[in-house]
């Protein structure tokens, strides 16, 4: 039997954020134990991630629920003593295939859960996602498109400066034929 210390016997104050806090020094980190072979990386699951936080959690009156809210994957942590709870959603994206969906909402959970409760498991395959998002060239609307053209036309802006631009390969063909204004091309 545990020797009670001094700082047991201190009433503690029984809120969901105590709770929280209690359980959080026990979780710790979530192994990650899939691959993800699509971006060479692993990932904590789902599964994992509900192992390591639901006992711990049950343990402090806390239940994980993870509904789906008007559209939004919704992870609630809720104090079953006082009714309390905190919340992290998602808006799910509409998409016609059940499975990509599903898919999903499946990811979403881990996302939320993951967010919801500071996990320290790394998400190398949304870490890869953010790359190339970071990548990703702007789009731009053919009348920003064609006032770009007049600015480089005019030498107030570049060619490279409207390359910086997600462009059709049309845009790229009208770009490369934009002469400067008051410049002599040989033939």
């Amino acid at each position: 039997m545990k020797k009670e210390e001094f700082e047991d016997l201190i009433p503690k104050p029984q809120t969901l954020w105590f709770k929280l806090w209690k359980a959080k020094q026990e979780i710790g980190k979530v192994s990650k134990g899939k691959d993800n072979p699509f971006f060479k990386s692993k990932y904590a699951d789902l599964n994992a991630l509900l192992e390591a936080t639901e006992p711990i959690l049950l343990k402090y009156d806390l239940i994980l629920l993870q509904p789906i809210v008007n559209g939004y994957v919704c992870t609630r942590i809720i104090d079953i003593e006082s009714g309390e709870f905190v919340e992290s959603s998602l808006l799910l994206p509409v998409v016609n295939d059940p499975q990509k969906q599903i898919a999903g909402v499946t990811y979403f959970r881990r996302a939320t859960i993951q967010s919801l409760l500071s996990l320290q498991a790394i998400d190398d395959d949304g870490n890869e996602i953010a790359k190339t998002v970071k990548n990703t060239k702007p789009a731009i609307t053919l009348e920003r498109f064609e006032k770009a053209l007049k600015a480089v036309e005019n030498g107030d802006a570049t060619k490279e400066d409207v390359l910086k631009f997600d462009l059709t390969p049309e845009q790229i063909i009208e770009l490369k034929n934009v002469r400067l204004k008051g410049v002599v091309y040989e033939k």
